[in-house]
């Protein structure tokens, strides 16, 4: 009962802020739409995008401040910026919101969340057991391995498979905590870089037209980081190898276990998401509509075939296997139910963005346009807010300045055609620096969570800006500017 009491004054202001907002949309806004506006964009207040900034900002900052409240009400938090947003523009708009909004739920949100919930129920399905002993150089393979594999598996899979073989690897160490940071900065992040599969701001993007295998030609970029970022750790992890006790150093007495692989047969579930998502992007046997969206079937047939891999994953490993993975539901709700606030409250940043010069954002477009700028714009988002309402909304921004007025598919190939350097810059600038802070990426989080039930002191949100991405990722990401995009 007084839980529910002290939410009374919250769900009041709510309910005023909902109003206030109504008020104020059911002005100006609507009698552009009456004028015969197609284009929600050039309507749109700029105000209207400010329940998205709300949004990002509670996912960012609540955590840290009330983190028992955020822990209990997320979902309610999420559901209230989106209400906020959501019954004004229905009011203001009509029918053109209630398809924008469906068009998102269907075309953008359904596929994003079914590729990440497949990824990780089948990755939390694979069990690596065996000895490892966690010294430079086999922590450092490690690193490579999961970065590797994570733009097959998705950033999200390959942390859930290695994060605990790592911390078994390293659990006599008493300095752990640079290690689970740089797997985050590789596994979490950067690895992810080279298929739509390894990070969701790629897979939005393939959603919204880039072909599949285009972001393999990100190889350069991904590789220059990657090894500037591993002979980094390896300068770190041997200083602090050599401070570890002497019987830490040496090797272990007892009996060693193999390595082997448990749950080995999800790989073949793995295989079958990756071959649906190529197969996507590449048939193309017309479109139906779904309760006024217009879906491709060769999208509908991939959302089946994930759901059917997921499925065959759960039903064939054993629960006995997944508790080894201290599998838990939680970190994928959390997801599910943020992103759909998310999803929804960014739609007018989207049409504003899209419109080019003509839209209330149009101060954003004509202020960043060189490659460099995008790269730390979209990065320097990606790092306090998420990575993959952020390649969207620079996406957008791109394709308003250079592209403006053509049909989102078409002016992405045109894009990619004619400005190819601006998109590799927003999808560098995504996938990499989402590795900046603990809430870059989803996968991050996850990564902290099960190193510290694990027992390792992971460092603060500030420490770890302050002691791993200002001296580390800073000074690489500016050497990869450098080099890329001046």
């Amino acid at each position: 009962m007084r839980t529910t009491q002290a939410m009374r004054p919250g769900a009041r202001t709510l309910r005023g802020v909902t109003v206030a907002a109504f008020a104020y949309a059911a002005a100006a806004p609507a009698r552009a739409a009456e004028a015969g506006d197609p284009r929600l964009g050039v309507a749109l207040p700029a105000w209207i995008a400010l329940p998205f900034l709300g949004l990002l900002l509670s996912i960012a900052l609540l955590p840290l401040l009330a983190e028992r409240f955020w822990q209990r009400h997320y979902p309610k938090v999420a559901a209230g910026w989106a209400f906020v947003f959501a019954i004004p523009f229905l009011a203001a708009y009509g029918s053109p919101a209630l398809h924008a909004i469906g068009q998102t739920a269907f075309a953008d949100y359904l596929p994003f969340v079914l590729l990440l919930g497949s990824l990780y129920l089948i990755g939390g399905g694979v069990h690596i057991r065996g000895t490892l002993r966690g010294s430079p150089p086999l922590n450092a393979m490690i690193l490579l391995v999961g970065t590797g594999l994570a733009s097959w598996i998705g950033t999200t899979g390959a942390t859930v498979l290695l994060i605990r073989p790592l911390l078994r690897a390293n659990r006599r160490r008493r300095y752990r905590a640079h290690t689970v940071v740089f797997f985050i900065f590789l596994v979490a992040n950067i690895g992810g870089a080279l298929t739509p599969l390894g990070d969701p701001p790629l897979f939005l993007g393939f959603l919204h037209g880039v072909p599949f295998f285009w972001t393999l030609r990100l190889w350069r970029e991904t590789a220059f980081v990657v090894a500037c970022l591993v002979a980094a750790y390896l300068a770190v992890d041997t200083w602090h190898w050599r401070r570890e006790e002497a019987d830490v150093r040496e090797d272990p007495e007892g009996p060693r276990e193999a390595i082997r692989i448990e749950g080995w047969h999800n790989l073949a579930f793995l295989g079958g998401v990756l071959a649906a998502v190529i197969l996507s992007g590449s048939w193309n046997p017309g479109s139906v509509s779904i309760l006024g969206v217009q879906r491709g079937i060769a999208g509908l047939v991939r959302d089946g075939v994930l759901l059917l891999m997921a499925a065959g994953s759960w039903l064939t490993t054993s629960p006995r296997l997944r508790e080894r993975n201290d599998h838990a539901w939680e970190p994928i709700r959390e997801v599910a139910i943020l992103f759909a606030g998310v999803f929804v409250t960014m739609i007018p940043v989207l049409a504003m963005l899209n419109i080019g010069e003509l839209g209330a954002l149009g101060f954003i477009i004509r202020a960043v346009h060189t490659p460099a700028a995008l790269f730390w714009a979209t990065g320097g988002l990606s790092s306090l807010l998420d990575n993959a309402p952020t390649f969207l909304t620079s996406l957008s921004t791109a394709l308003g300045r250079l592209q403006s007025g053509l049909p989102e598919h078409e002016g992405v190939l045109r894009l990619i055609g004619e400005k190819p350097e601006v998109l590799r810059a927003i999808a560098t600038g995504a996938v990499y620096m989402g590795a900046n802070t603990y809430i870059g990426n989803a996968p991050n989080f996850l990564a902290k969570s099960i190193a510290e039930n694990a027992g390792v002191r992971m460092p603060s949100f500030f420490g770890y800006i302050v002691r791993y991405t200002l001296p580390f990722l800073v000074p690489v990401f500016a050497l990869a500017t450098w080099v890329f995009f001046v």
